[in-house]
């Protein structure tokens, strides 16, 4: 089975390690970890939809905003499944992202066993272990 291949963007750099190390060693995923948005936006408006299977992004950070890194996304031709994380989901905001397509959410502080769940969930990836 070839490793899903995950793009994480959270500008927090402890919840960025964790969710890091708990797809790297729960899922064998091969991770890109980003703590600035902007850099990460530079990194996905040059991707494709085979060369990465999953995006994760924090909501809430300088730069762009989660919904904003989708918006980007789907303005290319980049289309994978896109989960937020969020500590605070406005209603406005829930709308928004299900009309931009979010295939999930993920509520903060982020729990591995559920992220690690979701991520097999939305990507259709069996457990590597």
């Amino acid at each position: 089975m070839t490793p899903l291949s995950i793009v994480v963007i959270e500008d927090d750099a402890i919840t960025l390690e964790m969710i890091t190390v708990a797809l790297e060693s729960r899922l064998e995923a091969n991770v890109f970890p980003f703590s600035k948005s902007k850099t990460a936006r530079d990194f996905l408006l040059k991707q494709t939809n085979s060369s990465i299977d999953l995006i994760i992004s924090d909501q809430q950070m300088p730069d762009y905003e989660g919904l904003e890194l989708l918006e980007a996304c789907k303005s290319t031709t980049l289309d994978v499944p896109f989960l937020l994380i969020t500590a605070e989901a406005s209603r406005d905001m829930v709308i928004s992202a299900k009309m931009l397509g979010v295939s999930g959410f993920l509520a903060k502080p982020v729990d591995m066993e559920e992220l690690a769940d979701k991520v097999l969930r939305v990507t259709g990836a069996q457990s590597a272990v």
